[in-house]
């Protein structure tokens, strides 16, 4: 198994290139089952996670292409793959496959709106928490789809097609607000979504059903009314920056100091985050085609955070910020409220001398002068990244292991933080 070593103690400086969001690829590939058309989607990442949901496509009988490198391409700035679901020959999604993935889950919304029927295997647990899919299948039902749980399998069935609804989620779920954009697309009549997710991944998949024919309107907002079309065309979509990776690079520039310009990314897709990074005394400076990162030595300052859906502080950027917030001076508190068990890198984090106690939903971290580095292991994808940003500023060697987490969502991890000074290395299993 793969470990990644780093030294620990350099600045960062240089420049980043962003990829495209993964958050956002995995719904849009999803939603090319959704029509017999080409969807042709272009900067998509090379990560784990892609691989894993083409060969799940694939097992539906859904062709892809990876387009050949265009001038100007490298291996750091996505790729092109083109989908074509023309001869879907399965609507069932086995466990193997669906077990690698819990995205993978969300192909029941356009096997039953296109085809009137999926089998999709239950998705099973998660190291971070349970994500239950009741309001996902609440949204299939709203819709006119008959649920039935059947050794494992979620089973759902409709024999004139889905029919528009009125759909109000509970709380705020990016996966049901995917569903039911995909579902609603084809359903007959109108859809309402009330309380929907205002991602810019929700809104990045909206954007491209309407390239393909969907009425969406409310993207972006808590209300998102969708008239149905009795069928939905090719499209070509580019797969907006990710935020995520955004924000773990500017906190690791915050950690180490440095200047490092992130390329290929917006502002507006993190506001939150980066407005608290700026209250830690980092510099921060939107650009047109990026953002600039500073911070020149000066001690950073202790923030409270409290995670929220978007526009709030992103749950996936709570590990990277904990990291930071080892290091600052005076006392923080991280409360997490969308997972329940998204602490798991506390311990890790405290064998490199960090000091936090949990209170529940919160973590209360001690700011401390130095981390030293140490042998860690990586929990889940956005732990381990963050065990690479306290490494990057730990005195001495930090060795990672069970790094195929950060295969998951991190493109060529390694490159760009060499690139930028970084002490930096993957060891082959």
């Amino acid at each position: 198994m793969d470990r990644i070593h780093i030294t620990g103690g350099a600045p960062l400086h240089g420049e980043i290139p962003i990829s495209g969001a993964k958050n956002a690829a995995l719904p849009l590939m999803i939603a090319s089952l959704l029509t017999g058309e080409t969807v042709e989607l272009a900067n998509v990442p090379r990560l784990a996670d892609i691989a894993s949901l083409l060969r799940i496509l694939g097992n539906h009988g859904v062709d892809h292409m990876v387009v050949g490198k265009r001038p100007g391409q490298t291996t750091e700035t996505g790729q092109t793959i083109r989908l074509t679901a023309s001869n879907v020959i399965d609507t069932t999604a086995p466990y193997d496959l669906v077990s690698t993935m819990r995205a993978s889950f969300w192909v029941i919304a356009p096997l039953v709106a296109r085809f009137g029927e999926a089998k999709v295997s239950m998705p099973g647990g998660c190291a971070i928490g349970t994500r239950p899919v009741d309001l996902l299948l609440m949204a299939l039902e709203r819709l006119g789809a008959t649920i039935e749980i059947d050794g494992g399998y979620v089973v759902a069935r409709t024999r004139n097609g889905l029919r528009g609804g009125e759909i109000s989620f509970p709380k705020v779920t990016v996966g049901g607000t995917h569903v039911a954009l995909m579902a609603a697309s084809l359903a007959h009549g109108t859809t309402v979504i009330e309380n929907a997710a205002r991602e810019p991944e929700v809104v990045d998949l909206a954007a491209c059903l309407a390239r393909m024919g969907a009425r969406i309107e409310g993207a972006g907002t808590p209300r998102i009314v969708v008239e149905g079309v009795s069928r939905l065309g090719g499209a070509r979509h580019e797969v907006l920056p990710d935020r995520i990776e955004t924000g773990t690079y500017a906190m690791a520039v915050a950690m180490t100091g440095g200047d490092v310009v992130l390329r290929d990314t917006r502002a507006d897709l993190l506001h939150s985050a980066l407005d608290v990074l700026a209250t830690t005394g980092t510099e921060v400076t939107a650009l047109p085609d990026g953002i600039r990162v500073r911070r020149n030595g000066a001690g950073v300052a202790a923030v409270d955070v409290t995670t929220d859906p978007f526009p709030g502080f992103p749950t996936d950027l709570q590990a990277q910020f904990m990291a930071l917030m080892t290091k600052a001076q005076g006392q923080s508190r991280i409360r997490e409220t969308i997972f329940e068990n998204r602490f798991m890198h506390v311990q890790e984090l405290a064998r490199l001398g960090a000091r936090i106690r949990l209170e529940g939903d919160v973590a209360v971290v001690e700011g401390v002068d130095r981390l030293k580095g140490a042998p860690v292991m990586a929990t889940d994808l956005r732990a381990s990244v963050s065990l690479v940003i306290a490494g990057l500023a730990a005195e001495g060697e930090t060795v990672i292991n069970r790094v195929y987490h950060l295969d998951r969502g991190f493109e060529a991890l390694e490159a760009k933080l060499g690139r930028c000074g970084a002490a930096i290395r993957r060891e082959r299993a």
